[in-house]
């Protein structure tokens, strides 16, 4: 099955880590954005943007919430910018199976970056719109790519949670729960 290529409006958050002073701003304003109702709850922990840190090193890194996958990487190399140490998990984007960052708290499903465009759409996502160091940039690009499929985040949930607690747990559960109605 051959996929079309179409053009698509890229959407992307540039980051200057080396500027970044660990004010966590971004982080704020993302969990307030995606609370439910809005703003009601700060939890930073529910962010789509994480500031790794290590504060004795001042390694401040900014990394937002990308895809899920089920598989945990092999890669545990140490990379070295501006002397600075950083885990080659510093830089992945995935929410996995090997760390928690990217995932709700309460229910551990995976969380995802959507530039900000719930209700109501923003013109460019708040945490750049709040970065005051310059750290984050917004950009959006027209790019040829293959056509993707659609994905839905309901299933992209599910799989997540039949990866952590096995289908037959999922099944017994919403067997009990449609009974209680």
């Amino acid at each position: 099955m051959k996929m079309a290529k179409i053009k698509k409006k890229i959407k992307t958050i540039r980051v200057k880590a080396d500027k970044c002073n660990g004010c966590r701003a971004c982080e704020i304003v993302c969990s307030g954005f995606h609370a439910s109702p809005k703003y009601d709850v700060i939890n930073p922990a529910r962010s789509r943007i994480q500031i790794l840190t290590h504060r004795l090193q001042n390694i401040f890194f900014p990394v937002f919430a990308g895809e899920y996958t089920p598989a945990e990487c092999m890669g545990r190399e140490i990379y070295v910018i501006d002397e600075k140490e950083y885990e080659e998990c510093a830089f992945c984007r995935a929410t996995c199976p090997s760390r928690d960052l990217f995932k709700e708290p309460d229910s551990c499903l995976p969380l995802r970056c959507d530039m900000c465009e719930d209700d109501p759409p923003q013109k460019e996502p708040l945490c750049v719109q709040v970065c005051l160091n310059d750290v984050l940039t917004y950009e959006e690009r027209e790019e040829e790519v293959e056509e993707e499929e659609n994905v839905n985040l309901v299933e992209v949930g599910l799989r997540s949670l039949i990866d952590k607690h096995g289908f037959d747990t999922l099944v017994d559960t919403m067997v009990r729960m449609a009974e209680k109605g």
